[in-house]
């Protein structure tokens, strides 16, 4: 999700009414209009050893400001919000430049952030909830200045999937805002999936129908820039059996299941792992009944509607949905990613293939203890 404020006209603007009124007047001006401010860190301050951490890695390297003490006004007075932990903070700035910052160096080359990367990154400790769709902001990209991550003080940095889903793939996503702000991406990705956006009810919509569509996840079902954004993002982060699940998901098709007597229940042949692990035995609770999916051998996937648990010897009652909607949604995701691919490419000289494996390669193999070093042992 992006939004544009236009700081820097208005900014611009005061300036030079300032600078009209004052013309008018014969007091002698000083060098500056601007006050002296001590840039020295205070080694005795609590926040030292991280704002030592971010001044080298981040605003000396890449001319960044990195703010994790939240500015209110730099956030929407709109939402309900609460400044990042310190522990938290610490964690995110040392993996968004492992996993960020260090992949694009490594990838790209140590100028391209440099140019191209955002001037502000800023923490915030809860989400930007929306009361009226029930949804809620994980990150924003503000005219290509400024990147925004939400939820901070929510982190759990030993589960993955969900540091993957809140904070890596937000990274990612945010990134592809502030390129294509400034290179505009190919029409042909608008035209895929024309007539399929829903920017109202996204949030209502069902995973494995919107793949089955030819989306990433639901949010990219929301409208083209959006979509754009999830596919490159998702297929950054996403590891090779999450990806596989969702162009297998996308293959398949939905139906609305009249057999119930709910005519508005919309079913799809569907399965998802807890933890995304691929084990057949993990179950999930979906539409308040027991679920259990299963991979055949042939490789298709079978739904059962457990009623209570095998060990009481409940029915097990197997249902599955003809695909009967004629999209190929895993074609469609893939030519979007195609079209991604080579947009980065001709625009910015960035292979994805080759930045995925190497965000696949880092972001399970880190150590987050050894990552904190670089900032505790700063003295």
């Amino acid at each position: 999700m992006k939004a544009f404020k236009h700081y820097i006209s208005v900014l611009l603007l005061a300036a030079t009414v300032a600078m009209g009124f004052t013309s008018c007047s014969e007091e002698k001006l000083d060098d500056t209009i601007f006050p002296d401010i001590d840039e020295t860190l205070d080694p005795n301050s609590y926040s030292y050893q991280l704002d030592k951490f971010l001044r080298e890695n981040y605003l000396n390297v890449y001319n960044l400001e990195f703010r994790y003490k939240m500015q209110d006004v730099g956030t929407d007075m709109n939402y309900n919000l609460v400044p990042a932990t310190y522990a938290n903070s610490v964690d995110l700035a040392v993996l968004t430049k492992y996993l960020w910052f260090d992949v694009y160096r490594d990838i790209v080359g140590p100028d391209f952030l440099k140019l191209y990367g955002p001037r502000i990154i800023h923490l915030i400790g809860s989400p930007a909830y929306n009361p009226t769709s029930g949804t809620m902001i994980l990150g924003l990209a503000e005219g290509g200045l400024k990147v925004s991550l939400f939820r901070v003080n929510e982190m759990n940095i030993n589960d993955f999937n969900q540091m993957n889903e809140f904070y890596f793939k937000t990274m990612h996503h945010e990134f592809a805002h502030i390129l294509h702000q400034q290179k505009t991406y190919p029409n042909e990705f608008n035209l895929l999936s024309v007539g399929h956006y829903d920017s109202n009810n996204w949030q209502d919509r069902q995973e494995g129908v919107v793949n089955s569509l030819g989306f990433v996840t639901t949010y990219a079902s929301s409208e083209y820039r959006e979509d754009f954004a999830e596919t490159i993002a998702n297929y950054i982060v996403k590891t090779d059996d999450q990806w596989n699940a969702i162009l297998a998901l996308a293959k398949r098709g939905w139906a609305t299941d009249a057999a119930d007597g709910d005519r508005d229940a919309v079913y799809y042949t569907y399965f998802y792992y807890k933890n995304n692990e691929a084990d057949p035995e993990n179950i999930t609770y979906i539409d308040g009944r027991d679920i259990r999916y299963v991979t055949n051998d042939d490789g298709s996937v079978s739904r059962y509607y457990l009623n209570g648990t095998d060990s009481n010897g409940n029915r097990i009652v197997v249902y599955d949905v003809e695909d009967k909607d004629g999209i190929a949604g895993d074609e469609i995701i893939l030519q979007k990613v195609q079209i991604a691919r080579e947009w980065l490419q001709a625009s910015w000289g960035v292979d994805l293939d080759a930045l995925r494996q190497e965000v696949q390669r880092k972001q399970v193999s880190y150590d987050i203890n050894e990552l904190r070093q670089q900032v505790y042992s700063i003295h």
